[in-house]
């Protein structure tokens, strides 16, 4: 686990230059996050599950849900008598203010997106629940996800040991698209897929890479033993099994070829204490955990080392893990830690309301307002210097056997 330390009192911190332009990026789908972050009722989802029934218009209506009985979770209503206490962090004014079968073709069906208190999602389609929304202001939280995860790898967009003759790769859940774009420019020579259920990548892509539409949570269609590196990222929230996406991945993995899996935990916490408990910042991963259990889909698949298991379970060898502290906001003395914690803040500031509406109205039974006031209280707390918040993510590769 890499280390975190906060910078001292005395130290005047210093501002980052970085231009938010210079950001690629993804978080996507039939994905989720870092830090995590809706769905139906207080009935897990599943194939026999309810789910919101869609309106006219493409506007989803969902059941009334009873309130949580976890005595770790605050109700949606506290945040409305929290008073606000300013705190302003200078030295980073630079980053602005609050700111079912498989390969579907893309049929107008797919584009009715639903829309869910303004914001739009994936269509209905086959057992798929993201609670990421699809939409631009989204998009670019999850780009500068991307340029956080680079950060954090030494600028790397992959750590399994492939060769340049690598010839045929899958990312599964690709989300806005930027991981495959980037791997395909590095590897010209190499075909490269992207599968997501939600078709949000863009058009103008490099001549070795193709996206697809389909539910990764069914049964795959793809050649067994077709893929020499399999990548997936960030889907914690969103799978119902995940020994049975494991199961597929190894058998579309080729003998011999990679699978790597970065993952995020949705817990935000702090090494020194300073994450208060019952503090906006606390709450976020506890909700999300709560609802995760309601949903049919966990968001402890880190702290439930389900990588390493699941992995194992389908057959894989496991080669490397490592484990990583993704700060929030520019406390860690570090420099390189203080950008990453720099540009993981921005997009998350950016779009709270994105990452919560799905899960937090839909699953736990909030209202839009109650989220809005949520999460003013939640960027003050991520401005504040004295807040050294992060959250762990965990990556781990595996070999299929030359003999599988």
């Amino acid at each position: 686990m890499s280390e975190l330390s906060a910078k001292t009192p005395a130290a005047a911190p210093e501002t980052s230059t970085a231009s938010v332009a210079d950001k690629s990026a993804e978080i996507s789908t039939t994905a989720a996050s870092p830090p995590p972050v809706a769905s139906t009722s207080s009935t897990p989802a599943g194939p026999s599950a309810t789910v919101p029934a869609v309106e006219e218009g493409g506007t989803t209506s969902y059941p009334s849900l009873e309130p949580t009985t976890n005595p770790n979770i605050l109700p949606a209503s506290h945040w409305a008598q929290v008073p606000h206490i300013e705190e302003t962090d200078d030295d980073d004014s630079a980053y602005g203010d609050d700111s079912a079968s498989s390969t579907a073709s893309l049929t107008a069906s797919i584009l009715e997106y639903r829309t869910v208190n303004g914001r739009t999602y994936h269509s209905e389609r086959g057992n798929a629940q993201s609670w990421n929304p699809n939409d631009a202001l989204h998009d670019e939280s999850m780009d500068i996800l991307h340029h956080v995860s680079t950060l954090m790898q030494d600028g790397k967009i992959y750590l399994a040991p492939i060769t340049e003759d690598v010839q045929k790769v899958l990312d599964v859940a690709c989300g806005t698209g930027i991981w495959a774009i980037d791997f395909a420019d590095l590897f010209p020579s190499a075909e490269v897929v992207g599968v997501d259920i939600s078709p949000q990548q863009p058009q103008w892509i490099p001549p070795n890479l193709k996206f697809e539409v389909d539910d990764v949570t069914q049964s795959w269609t793809y050649e067994p033993n077709s893929f020499d590196y399999i990548h997936l990222r960030w889907l914690t929230g969103s799978i119902p099994d995940w020994y049975a996406l494991y199961r597929e991945i190894f058998k579309a993995c080729k003998p011999g070829g990679y699978f790597e899996h970065k993952e995020s935990s949705c817990l935000l916490i702090s090494d020194d204490n300073t994450v208060v408990q019952g503090s906006a910042i606390d709450q976020w991963g506890k909700v999300f955990t709560e609802a995760g259990k309601k949903f049919g889909r966990s968001f402890s698949v880190v702290e439930d080392d389900l990588q390493r298991k699941g992995m194992e379970a389908a057959g894989f060898e496991i080669i490397r893990e490592e484990d990583f502290k993704t700060p929030l906001g520019p406390w860690p003395a570090d420099e390189t830690q203080k950008t990453i914690g720099q540009y993981n803040r921005l997009a998350i500031e950016q779009d709270v309301e994105g990452f919560l509406m799905y899960m937090w109205t839909m699953v736990m039974g909030w209202s839009k307002e109650e989220i809005q006031v949520y999460a003013a209280h939640l960027r003050r707390e991520l401005r504040s210097p004295n807040i050294h918040a992060y959250y762990p993510q965990k990556v781990v590769i595996g070999r299929k056997p030359e003999t599988a």
